[in-house]
């Protein structure tokens, strides 16, 4: 299971080699550090779980997890600190942390976590079964979506349609292309059958108040900006 991780830790050094460690069983990691940072690294791209140091300065890791938690982003996150008691995991806990590690912490181990999190969750991701334009996230192998690590509950024709659309990014894709890949028809019905469709996945698209992503070229089709 190859994942996109954030690492989000102060200590350059023990970020450094925890991230190295990560990234020698198959995982790509981005390091934050802070948690300001770590906040500007999810809007810019997506990510499959988050590995976040709870004593940070100028943001600490549990502002970050309120930040996600109360945005509405639902991707797993082990918090990961130096304290140890019990009241201190509850907080985490509660405050929307799917795990509590004390560090120092064996990749390995982290490894283990995060297994059992997205099995907990059904989903098991890996670098042949996801695509990616810009901040959207498609698993074609579990029918599932994610825009900015948020997941985005969608219709299977929607679905279909938005991977469709993500596979060719930055290309136009005719109404007539679309209907043979997305419904399986070899001819044009006499409905507006990708209009209403594009209209309902824009509409889900835009939800949390992200800009729309899919661009109309008046008589021709559709394109999904990456």
């Amino acid at each position: 299971m190859t994942l996109q991780l954030l690492l989000v830790e102060d200590d350059a050094a023990y970020a450094a080699a925890l991230a190295d460690e990560l990234r020698g069983i198959g995982h790509t990691v981005t390091v934050a550090g802070d948690g300001r940072a770590a906040l500007t690294a999810m809007n810019e791209a997506a990510f499959d779980a988050v590995i976040l140091d709870r004593m940070m300065p100028r943001l600490d890791g549990m502002s970050v997890l309120q930040t996600l938690r109360s945005g509405g982003m639902t991707l797993p996150v082990i918090m990961l600190t130096a304290l140890s008691a019990s009241q201190d995991k509850v907080e985490g806990l509660e405050a929307g942390a799917d795990d509590y590690v004390v560090k120092p912490v064996a990749a390995s181990e982290l490894q283990a976590r995060l297994t059992a999190i997205l099995r907990g969750r059904g989903w098991t991701a890996s670098s042949a079964d996801t695509l990616q334009a810009g901040d959207i996230v498609v698993s074609p192998t579990t029918f599932r979506a994610w825009r900015r690590g948020r997941p985005i509950d969608l219709a299977k024709l929607e679905l279909k349609l938005l991977i469709e659309l993500v596979r060719n990014a930055d290309a136009v894709l005719t109404r007539a292309m679309l209907i043979e890949r997305v419904w399986g028809y070899d001819f044009m019905p006499d409905t507006n059958l990708v209009d209403v469709h594009i209209r309902r996945l824009r509409r889900k698209l835009t939800e949390g108040g992200d800009d729309d992503p899919i661009q109309t070229l008046r008589g021709i089709g559709y394109m999904l900006r990456g």
